[in-house]
Order: C-alpha cells, then sequence, then structure tokens
C-alpha cells in the first residue's frame, strides 16, 4: 500500500457538479486504501492548515455528494501570484504538506488552479519533496485548453437551454398585450460557451433564442436593437440571450459595472440584461423582462445533465489514479472519440498546457450573420446536454441534499499569518 495522505482542494466559483467530482476522488482513494484530507476553503485552508478528515464520513455521504451542489469542503477566490512574488505562501503550504504527510495534492479548479498546482509541484521539486500535484477540471465557462469540454459546463449549459426554452413559451403567451423582448443573460466573462448553449432551445429562425450576443464579436447597438425590431415585426416577440462579457468595438465591457477588479484582477461586471432592457424600452418603445440567472446557472443540480455527472466523476477517479501513478502537474481532461453516437474517454495533459490558457467559442460555430449557432456548434454543444441524473426527493418535494461532517484534522503547525 501506498503510503502518505492525498490532499483534495475545491477552487473558484463551484458548479453543479464539482461534488461528484469530490465523491470520484474519495471513492476511488478509499478503494486504494489512501486517506483522503480536504482543505476548507480552497487554497486557503491548505495555507491555514484547515483541514477534515474525509475517513469520518460514511460512505452513504460520499455517495450523496454526487447528487449535491455546492462545494461541501467550501472554496474561495484566492490566486498565489509567482513563487518569487508569494515565496512564503509556497513554502507555508510544504509546510503543511509535510506536516501531514501529504504526498498527493488535487487542486480541483479552472485555468488559475492549474497554474498553481503546477507551480507547487515545482516548488516541492526544488525542495526535494516528494509530492506529487493534479489539476482536476471544473468550469461552467467551458474555456479549459485541451480538454474538449469542462465538467460543470454541461449542466449549466442544460440549465441555460432549458430555461430559455420555458421563458420562451411564457413570453409567446404574452406577448399580445404583454412582453415582447424577454433578455436573458448567460456567464461568460470572455468565452461564449454558455450563452451559446442557449441556442439549443430552438432550431428554426423564428425559434428562441432569436438573437444571442457573444463576447467574441463586438457589440453594436445600431445593428442590435435593428434586429429586435425585425424578429419582433415577423415573429410578434423576440428572446435575447446575452453574455455578460459582451463588449463595445473599442474593447469596453457593455456591463461594467464600475466595481473594480476582484481577487482574480477581473473586472467586476453588472446586469448587462438591464442594461440591454433598458436600450430596448427607451429606443423600441416595447415592453421588455429581463433576467439575470447569476448563480442558477452554476447550482441548479436539479437538472444536471447525465454526460456531466458521468465525466465530473470520472475525472475525479483518473485523479487519484494519476497521483498514485507519479504523474506529476497532468490534469485528467475529457477526449472526445466520436459525435454520433457520441463517445469520449479521459485522456490527459500537462499542466503547462492548461495554465492560463483561454478556449474561447470559434469562430466557425457562430451562425454567419453573428447572432446565433452554427450546425458545427450544435453538434459539439447537444451531446454535452444529454440525459438526466435528478437527486432523490423527500416527502416534502426538496432535494435530500447531503452535509458533510467536515470533522477537523488537528493543527500541528503554528497559525498562519499571512
Amino acid at each position: 500500500m501506498a503510503q502518505g495522505t492525498l490532499l483534495y482542494s475545491q477552487s473558484g466559483g463551484v458548479t453543479a457538479v464539482i461534488n461528484a467530482t469530490a465523491s470520484g476522488v474519495i471513492t476511488e482513494a478509499r478503494s486504494r486504501g489512501i486517506k483522503v484530507l480536504a482543505a476548507r476553503n480552497g487554497i486557503l485552508g491548505a495555507l491555514r492548515e484547515d483541514l477534515v478528515d474525509t475517513s469520518k464520513e460514511t460512505a452513504t455521504a460520499i455517495r450523496g455528494l454526487a447528487h449535491t451542489p455546492g462545494g461541501a469542503f467550501g472554496s474561495c477566490r484566492y490566486k498565489l501570484k509567482s513563487v518569487e512574488e508569494d515565496a512564503a505562501k509556497y513554502e507555508r503550504l510544504l509546510d503543511v504538506f509535510r506536516a501531514h504527510d501529504v504526498r498527493w495534492f488535487l487542486y480541483n479548479g479552472g485555468n488559475d488552479s492549474a497554474d498553481t498546482a503546477n507551480k507547487v509541484s515545482k516548488l516541492a521539486a526544488r525542495f526535494g519533496y516528494p509530492l506529487t500535484c493534479i489539476g482536476v477540471p471544473k468550469t461552467i465557462d467551458n474555456d479549459l485548453a485541451v480538454t474538449d469540454c469542462c465538467p460543470g459546463f454541461g449542466s449549466a449549459a442544460k440549465y441555460t437551454a432549458v430555461s430559455v426554452r420555458e421563458a420562451a413559451l411564457d413570453v409567446a403567451a404574452m406577448a399580445e398585450t404583454s412582453t415582447r423582448v424577454f433578455i436573458y443573460e448567460a456567464m461568460g466573462r470572455h468565452a461564449g460557451w454558455l450563452a451559446a448553449a442557449a441556442g439549443l432551445a430552438g432550431k428554426g429562425p423564428d425559434e428562441a433564442p432569436h438573437l444571442i450576443l457573444f463576447p467574441e464579436r463586438p457589440y453594436d447597438e445600431a445593428d442590435f436593437l435593428a434586429r429586435v425590431r425585425q424578429v419582433v415585426d415577423r415573429v410578434g416577440w423576440c428572446v435575447v440571450v446575452a453574455s455578460e462579457g459582451i463588449r463595445t468595438a473599442d474593447g469596453r465591457f457593455v456591463a461594467d459595472s464600475g466595481g473594480g477588479k476582484d481577487s482574480f484582477g477581473h473586472t467586476q461586471l453588472g446586469g448587462v440584461a438591464s442594461y440591454l432592457a433598458g436600450r430596448v424600452k427607451d429606443q423600441l418603445g416595447l415592453k421588455v423582462h429581463w433576467t439575470l440567472p447569476d448563480y442558477l446557472q452554476r447550482s441548479a443540480r436539479h437538472l444536471a445533465s447525465r454526460t456531466d455527472v458521468d465525466q465530473a466523476i470520472a475525472v475525479g477517479r483518473a485523479a487519484v489514479r494519476f497521483a498514485l501513478e507519479g504523474r506529476n502537474a497532468t490534469m485528467p481532461v475529457i477526449v472526445r472519440t466520436s459525435d454520433r453516437p457520441y463517445r469520449w474517454k479521459i485522456g490527459s495533459a500537462p499542466l503547462h498546457k492548461v495554465a492560463n490558457h483561454e478556449k474561447t467559442f470559434p469562430k466557425s460555430f457562430i451562425r454567419r450573420d453573428g447572432y446565433g449557432i452554427s450546425d458545427k456548434a450544435r453538434t459539439y454543444l447537444e451531446p454535452l446536454i444529454r440525459g438526466e441524473a435528478p437527486p432523490p426527493y423527500g416527502k416534502d418535494g426538496i432535494p435530500t441534499y447531503v452535509t458533510l461532517k467536515n470533522v477537523p484534522v488537528k493543527k500541528k503547525l503554528p497559525a498562519w499569518e499571512g
């Protein structure tokens, strides 16, 4: 039996299936006799030596993570800088790893997390500490390089497509005497994957969404308003899906809230749907409703994609296998082997090819007029939202989600003063 413990940590914005990945990690490690510790609130928990012992959880609870949204151990938006700039923090991480005999570090997150895992692996090598670091993919934005898709995206995409389809039926019913335009804001700072997923709600030119605004294309207000008017005149109503990250031709975010930067250095966005609604009302005189689903897009486990759940569990299990095989600075990725029928497998990628590389929505996936998805995009997207994986429901009509005990591990080091 391999000696040492495995430390698992969740990072960044959670997804509807990140706990399914955690379930895969813990289940696979248990089957191999490996003890798993988890850091509370992501990398901050590792720095603070705020760790929990997952061996105190029942097998039923760990299985239940697979249908529970949120982040079972807590997550955080906290980016470590370079090893030179944040040397004390990286050395603190190694001190914590040594204190708890951590030999395998699994960091479940996006681009920045892959970068951190890669840096930790290099530092451990420099100090001669035997540590294998594995990045585990997660993001609803679907913007990680190398992997065909990201666990978390399929479920958010399904929620988006279904929500737009259902809202469109509502708008169509009310358009004669009430709402003529409905605007749905999708997450996606630089990549229009989630906005594109809304395109799965309809197929014909008169089916919603009628217009999709991608961050990959400059926002032209005059052209947008003209197209809204054309759709309303032709169909009687119009459904618009706008990515939060759309920009004007000069590069300015349409939804720049003026709120400064977040912890990752990203501009704080806020309210592109409300802005567009105001412009449609003021310039076209049409009654408008808008929505900002925000966290609902990534927490809607009740509407998860079966494909997404299966892939989330698979990357968790593969991450443990990679770690025990000593495949340092690696990430398990999804490899698409066939479109029809849809088939996939787990492959691997070095972290340096994932870290800080962003996969944008391909131009070939955008319809020629710039306001919808192409057939090529539909072929890519449709398999990712297929299948249902509903959580179990209680007699009260509410899903029976799991809350872990999260028994803390006794600290061995002085408190972190970072």
